[in-house]
């Protein structure tokens, strides 16, 4: 039994995305493309590496279209892997327990969401067990019922799962790594987890991570996962990349900055780097200053024009699109050294014990409320009376110093 398979999940083709607009110059039609071209370079990489068959462990979609050109979509795509005598099997998850669908095309197969079904390739010495969800909230060990290998075919579990687990994922249908591996099976196909991770390699237990990230937090290369199999035994599980955009996460450090100019050189780098490193795909970046720099006035009194100017940066450097810039730098001044110093020492130790005083916070947060009160309707930016929080006033007293020393110093680190 020698074949290749692909494996992959969460697709969630044609996710909305919703909120984009907010964003200026987001370029929001390859954005939310990206799941569609993700699928394209999937249904490519199965033609071109001549896989027997595709597993799609779950959330194929994002819950009810909004019309049918997600299901026509799918189907086209479908209808070439079907041309190239490539079957498909899916299961449903979480997302798309209740999407709706078209009819499906012919080599296309769901599995049940009744009870675990198997299904024989008999031409390949296959067994696919698998089981969809009924419904969204599906909390139950699925695994349970899955039956025991069959004997004389290479097995494959196909299920969409948390496992034991995983952090910004919903508890649905929890199974243990002992529990997959007690099934004899050859490898298990999973789903739900966006990252990639390996639970186990005899037998091979896989979350492939989803085909596209879609938002910040789904950082880094994104695709499925290619099996392949020898003489009945698996010989390469290999992740490839197809992801259409790249989100990225870029941390700058700006110690070595004595200039926003710096700051502005250092961000353009860093863009730079994962621009090469995405290979042509768009990138769409949120960038993190920090740490103790001279530049640190200048940033802190007129942020949103260093954004602008991080963002200008970014175009020189490729198809690159700067989500979000926050700056988290502080003052390179020795703050506990100017205690000495009889006016800002005086006002440095009165900022810490403003803190450690609960009475005095709540002066200062009636006092802002009375201020915020009196001024005209078009010059009031707080967003209602819901930010006056104790919590967030002590931290914004705390980082006080940061933004004060430099400018009460005789330091040169304006631009």
């Amino acid at each position: 039994m020698n074949f290749k398979f692909f494996h992959a999940a969460d697709i969630h083709l044609d996710s909305p995305l919703r909120g984009l607009d907010r964003y200026e110059g987001a370029p929001v039609d390859k954005l939310r493309g990206a799941t569609r071209r993700a699928l394209e370079n999937l249904v490519t990489q199965c033609i071109e590496e001549r896989a027997d068959f595709l597993l799609i462990a779950g959330d194929l979609y994002d819950g009810d279209w909004t019309d049918y050109n997600t299901g026509l979509f799918f189907a086209k795509q479908m209808s070439l892997l079907r041309e190239a005598n490539v079957r498909v099997y899916i299961v449903r998850g979480n997302h798309d327990a209740r999407s709706k669908i078209l009819r499906l095309p012919e080599g296309v197969r769901e599995l049940s969401s009744k009870k675990p079904e198997t299904l024989l390739l008999d031409n390949l010495g296959v067994a696919v067990h698998g089981r969809s969800y009924e419904k969204a909230d599906m909390t139950e060990d699925l695994s349970q019922a899955y039956p025991m290998a069959r004997e004389g075919y290479f097995n494959v579990g196909l299920l969409h799962t948390c496992a034991s687990g995983r952090e910004g994922h919903l508890p649905y249908a929890p199974c243990s790594v002992g529990d997959l591996v007690a099934h004899r099976y050859d490898y298990w196909a999973l789903g739900h987890v966006h990252a990639r991770e390996v639970l186990h390699q005899s037998p091979w237990i896989v979350f492939p991570g989803n085909l596209q990230g879609r938002h910040a937090r789904e950082t880094g290369k994104k695709g499925a996962t290619l099996v392949t199999v020898e003489d009945g035994r698996i010989v390469r599980v290999e992740p490839r990349t197809l992801d259409a955009l790249r989100w990225v996460r870029c941390e700058v450090d700006a110690r070595m900055a004595s200039s926003v100019d710096d700051v502005i050189e250092l961000c353009r780098d860093a863009l730079a780097r994962e621009a090469e490193a995405a290979e042509g795909r768009i990138v769409a970046a949120r960038i993190e200053v920090a740490g103790a720099t001279r530049a640190h006035a200048a940033l802190s009194r007129d942020p949103e024009k260093y954004r602008s100017e991080v963002r200008s940066a970014a175009s020189d450097v490729g198809e690159v699109w700067v989500e979000k810039i926050r700056f988290r730098t502080r003052s390179p001044l020795d703050a506990e050294a100017m205690l000495g110093d009889e006016a800002v020492g005086g006002l440095y130790k009165q900022l810490r014990l403003l803190c450690e005083d609960d009475a005095e916070v709540g002066k200062l947060l009636r006092g802002i409320e009375d201020l915020r009160k009196k001024l005209p309707p078009e010059l009031d930016q707080s967003e209602g009376a819901a930010k006056l929080d104790p919590a967030v006033l002590r931290q914004l007293v705390r980082e006080l110093p940061d933004y004060l020393l430099p400018q009460l110093s005789s330091g040169d680190d304006a631009p």
